[in-house]
């Protein structure tokens, strides 16, 4: 076969995931930068070109402004929790057993299940009504109830608790699949030389977990901006506008106030953070990479 007659078929192989990325992100995202700069509602479907009046509409509404806040807050800190619990159980639980893998099943399971389900599984556990289960708990030890959902300075970081509950394990089965290649010999090495459990973990356990890192790091940051389903089961955005995310924000003003275009300059600020964010991200990781290199 030669070269030519090869690469035509590579290409005819790929050019299916090729037109559904074309069709499914490549044009909407125009489409909204577009519609960005117009009137365009459900109201309007005449609509005009009126430039940036859009962004400066966006900008100028504290509820709007607080959503890009709690998003980026939201997003950094299940980042940093998430990943730092999964790698202390992926090395805590890095070891063979029937209860060492009963324990790592019991940690994945919750990934297993929708967001939604945990949403109104844990908007029931932390309701401030009387059939609440995790004020009745703190009642039993004589403890004050909390409105966990209810107080707008916790209740962000009560819905964040339930997907750092449910995610630390899915992240740490990564980390653990990357514990799994790195050589024995390394640690043997570090044990003969005298270096204690802490160092042994800082100078070849960490370094070597960049992969994993990597990976998870961003994914968790990108999963905590676009933020949306288990905010509505939980809170619905409230009380106030405490739990506003860019998605639901996004979500309320594109198809329940029927402000298309106003949505799509939000869409666009939302995409400029996330290519930001993970620009960002990416370069301290390479950082790092060039040094454990």
């Amino acid at each position: 076969m030669n070269t030519k007659r090869r690469d035509r078929i590579f290409l005819l192989m790929i050019l299916p995931a090729f037109i559904g990325f074309l069709l499914l992100f490549i044009v909407p995202t125009l489409m909204s930068f577009g519609y960005s700069v117009t009137n365009w509602s459900v109201y309007k479907p005449d609509y005009k070109f009126i430039g940036m009046d859009n962004y400066m509409s966006l900008f100028a509404d504290k509820k709007n402004i607080a959503a890009i806040q709690h998003s980026i807050t939201y997003a950094l800190v299940i980042t940093v929790l998430q990943n730092g619990f999964a790698i202390l159980f992926a090395v805590l639980l890095n070891r063979k057993g029937i209860m060492a893998n009963m324990v790592k099943s019991i940690f994945f399971l919750p990934a297993v299940l929708s967001i939604l389900v945990v949403g109104f599984l844990f908007q029931y556990i932390m309701t401030s009504a009387d059939y609440g289960l995790l004020n009745n708990i703190i009642q039993f030890f004589g403890g004050t109830p909390v409105n966990w959902l209810g107080d707008g300075k916790i209740a962000l970081f009560s819905v964040l608790a339930t997907q750092v509950w449910q995610w630390t394990g899915w992240s740490m089965v990564i980390y653990m699949a990357n514990l799994k290649s790195i050589d024995g010999s390394l640690y043997e090495a570090a044990e003969i030389d005298g270096a204690s459990k802490s160092q042994t973990f800082g100078r070849i356990t960490l370094p070597l977990l960049y992969p994993a890192a990597s990976f998870n790091i961003l994914m968790s940051l990108i999963g905590g901006l676009k933020v949306f389903d288990v905010v509505f089961a939980m809170t619905k955005g409230g009380p106030g506008y405490a739990t506003e995310t860019i998605m639901t924000t996004l979500i309320r003003e594109g198809f329940n106030s029927g402000r298309t275009a106003y949505a799509s300059a939000f869409a666009v600020v939302f995409f400029i953070i996330v290519f930001a964010l993970t620009q960002l991200i990416t370069f301290f990781l390479n950082k790092w990479e060039e040094r454990i290199a």
